[in-house]
């Protein structure tokens, strides 16, 4: 059929979350395909006329264009039904898209907010009380994580979508001063570290640290900070009105492009 003779290209970074995901998807269903780093400078303009948005992910099926990592995911799950990521079972299926959410709509806004102060390039500190709420939060989401891992090696019984999309996020929380705590969250802390040692989750740890080994090489925009949705969301919610206005006032931000389709 054709879509199995037709090249799978990823536009994808190694610092993505939501990149990330879709690309530990390819992997672990087995899906040969092609890697673009659509956030160089190098590759803008090119991104841009995949995705309007400018934003990674992106998957390129041929003549296909499908963007939004939960998208890109329902696609694959669509058309390489194999080694699926989404539970047969209603219910887990219900809850392992409940996960993908939380993770792409609540983690990753707290932990990538509080990240711009690790790699961007900024002359200032983290605003006070930010993170604080971070750690506020986080705390709720990895106190229900505890509760669903009870009994459980993984989130929604076998391996899923639900375990892929919150592997980065756990991964980065250390180094954004959010970690897991073993003696509040045990069962959180012990499957964080199966994971580590699984594939697809082990490649993507290798990747990681090799794009970060030298961040002054990067070619990436590190001064202005990209702005969606749940991220502003999340930092106007934690109080952050007058410094975000201040980013704007001095063009510190980037925000998407509008995102039609072709």
């Amino acid at each position: 059929m054709w879509h199995r003779t037709r090249v799978l290209r990823l536009w994808d970074n190694a610092f993505s979350p939501f990149a990330r995901k879709v690309r530990m998807v390819l992997e672990y269903k087995q899906l040969e395909h092609e890697v673009v780093d659509g956030l160089s400078r190098s590759q803008r303009d090119a991104l841009e006329r995949v995705n309007g948005r400018v934003e990674v992910p992106a998957l390129e099926h041929g003549a296909l264009i499908v963007v939004n990592s939960a998208d890109i995911v329902a696609y694959l799950e669509r058309v390489f039904p194999e080694r699926p990521v989404h539970p047969a079972d209603h219910a887990a299926w219900v809850r392992a898209r409940a996960w993908e959410r939380c993770s792409d709509a609540v983690v990753d806004p707290i932990v990538i907010d509080v990240s711009y102060w690790l790699w961007a390039e900024r002359d200032d500190e983290i605003p006070e009380g930010l993170l604080d709420r971070a750690r506020e939060d986080i705390g709720r989401v990895y106190d229900a994580l505890e509760r669903d891992l009870a009994g459980r090696d993984f989130l929604c019984g076998a391996l899923s979508i639900a375990d892929i999309a919150l592997f980065p996020h756990l991964n980065a929380s250390r180094m954004c001063q959010l970690p897991i705590d073993g003696a509040r969250h045990p069962r959180l802390l012990a499957y964080y570290k199966r994971l580590r040692a699984m594939e697809p989750f082990a490649s993507d740890l290798a990747r990681i640290q090799a794009y970060l080994a030298d961040p002054a090489a990067l070619d990436v925009e590190r001064r202005r900070i990209f702005w969606r949705g749940d991220r502003l969301e999340w930092m106007l919610a934690a109080g952050q009105h007058a410094w975000l206005t201040k980013e704007i006032e001095e063009g510190r931000v980037i925000w998407p492009g509008l995102g039609i389709p072709g």
